[in-house]
């Protein structure tokens, strides 16, 4: 790893500010991202190797903070939310039920095994995707709600789910780390919980902004790193301490300096770095090359749509809000990371799962922009 090759990674990040440009109201720089790290990757000019052990060390600290970021877009605080949760949770159990069926015939397309992981693909969310456009937007009637609300639960089952289905020969282990996880969490949520109302606390975090310590950043860090240490001790995956950590942020309700302190670190470098780096393992002439690998892609788009569709027709939604939801991020790539180091995943597969979730983004734009026109439209009859 030399500070060339970073360079290529960084300059490679700006491919998603760049397609965000475009003059779309919702472009998830992700794509971008993705595609300059094919371009610079395996496929494409065969810059970024993967397989270094600082660049891999590197994606690890950007997938961490990605599940990170993910479980601090939870809206947890959000008191709106409570009559929304109800209709959510329907929806989420509705495609949860289908999902299996769906993942079931994306494997017999395919010709492989992994019914159980396109399941949980397909049952995904993405609130790190969906909800910042929303609140971009201002969108908060019921319909966005509702959204929220589903793709927030979706997020948490199916997050929790990826280290069972990638190993299910190791599942009680994986159950038992997680758990060893999140007992870590709550023991560190309560601590904070307690030394919150001291007096010491608020001089020192007074002192911290005015001599910009940073103390709060530091922290959360410590916590993510520390989280991310005892998973792998137990045996389980950086991606439940990252989603760990970002939930217990969410409880607490962390200054918004925070928000901004870790958005400038994580979605500034470590997150860029880790989707070009996950860009850079993709086999895209393998995916062309493999008839059954792109009917894979194209079922897993396919049905993505479909079940979430059904999801909104059999609740009597608006087409829109399953468009809305169908967005899939954090899972498929951290399936097509965790599984291509667990050796589960060949990389045509995980390119065809990755390829789907990107394409997931792009109709997950129509909806939510279809969501706030509906939404902007109806608001003058409301105040009428």
């Amino acid at each position: 790893m030399t500070f060339g090759t970073l360079v290529v990674i960084v300059l490679a990040g700006l491919g998603g500010p760049l397609l965000g440009l475009s003059g779309r109201r919702f472009v998830p720089v992700v794509i971008g991202e993705i595609l300059a790290g094919i371009a610079v990757g395996k496929t494409g000019l065969d810059i970024v190797h993967p397989a270094n052990p600082t660049v891999a060390f590197l994606g690890q600290i950007g997938f961490a903070m990605l599940m990170l970021t993910v479980g601090m877009h939870l809206p947890l605080r959000d008191r709106r939310l409570a009559a929304s949760l109800r209709g959510g949770a329907l929806l989420a159990a509705i495609v949860a039920v289908l999902a299996p069926l769906a993942g079931l015939a994306a494997a017999a397309v395919a010709g492989t095994s992994h019914a159980a992981i396109y399941a949980v693909v397909l049952a995904s969310g993405s609130a790190a995707v969906l909800l910042p456009a929303l609140a971009e937007a201002d969108a908060a009637g019921r319909d966005a709600l509702t959204v929220m609300a589903w793709v927030t639960i979706a997020d948490v089952v199916t997050i929790l789910s990826v280290p069972i289905v990638l190993a299910p020969g190791r599942a009680a282990h994986a159950v038992l780390g997680s758990a060893l996880v999140a007992v870590a969490v709550v023991l560190i949520l309560g601590a904070s919980r307690l030394l919150a109302g001291h007096t010491w606390v608020h001089h020192v975090r007074r002192l911290s902004k005015q001599r910009h310590w940073a103390l709060d950043l530091r922290l959360s860090l410590l916590v993510l790193f520390f989280l991310a240490w005892l998973a792998q001790k137990s045996g389980t995956s950086v991606l439940v301490a990252g989603f760990g950590a970002g939930v217990m942020v969410a409880l607490i309700g962390g200054p918004k300096r925070l928000s901004t302190q870790m958005r400038g670190i994580a979605e500034g470098f470590f997150i860029p770095l880790y989707f070009v780096v996950l860009g850079a393992q993709l086999d895209l002439r393998g995916l062309f090359h493999d008839p059954a690998m792109l009917a894979l892609a194209g079922m897993l788009v396919l049905l993505n749509v479909l079940i979430h569709l059904a999801a909104a027709v059999l609740t009597r939604r608006p087409l829109y809000t399953g468009l809305a939801a169908s967005a899939q991020l954090g899972v498929p790539a951290a399936v097509a990371s965790l599984g291509l180091a667990a050796g589960v995943l060949s990389s045509t597969v995980a390119t065809a799962i990755v390829a789907s979730a990107v394409i997931s983004l792009g109709v997950c734009t129509f909806g939510v922009e279809s969501l706030i026109h509906r939404e902007a439209e109806a608001t003058p009859t409301v105040s009428a």
